[in-house]
C-alpha cells in the first residue's frame, strides 16, 4: 500500500472512531464525509437545536502534496499525535488550523 493510501485509511479510521462518540438524535445528525478522490475528510454536525440551525465542522483533514493537513479540530482529542503513533512522519502533518507564521514553531511540518 502506498503512503497516500495509508494516510487515507488512517484518517478515515481516526475520524470514524472519534465521531462514534458523538450522538446523533432526531434533531442533529452526525455525518462523516470522505472524498477519497480529492482527499477531503470532514466530520460535521447538521440539523436543528430548537430554533437554532446547527451546521458545524467538528474535524476536517485534507491530503495535499503528500501531506496530511489538519484544517479543523473542535474536540479535545489530539489527532496529529495519534497519526504520529500510527506511523505518520511529523513532517507529513501540517497544522493548517495554525497561521503559516506559527507552523515552523510546532513539532510538525510547515507545508
Amino acid at each position: 500500500m502506498d503512503k497516500i493510501s495509508k494516510y487515507r485509511e488512517y484518517i478515515q479510521n481516526l475520524m470514524t472512531r472519534y465521531a462514534s462518540g458523538d450522538v446523533s438524535d432526531e434533531e442533529v445528525e452526525v455525518q462523516l464525509l470522505f472524498d477519497t478522490e480529492r482527499d477531503h475528510y470532514q466530520w460535521i454536525n447538521i440539523g436543528w437545536q430548537e430554533l437554532n440551525r446547527v451546521y458545524r465542522c467538528v474535524m476536517h483533514f485534507d491530503i495535499k502534496d503528500g501531506k496530511i493537513w489538519l484544517q479543523q479540530n473542535l474536540t479535545d482529542q489530539n489527532p496529529a499525535e495519534e497519526l504520529v503513533e500510527m506511523g505518520v512522519s511529523r513532517q507529513d502533518i501540517v497544522l493548517g488550523l495554525q497561521p503559516p507564521y506559527k507552523r515552523p514553531y510546532t513539532a510538525y511540518g510547515v507545508a
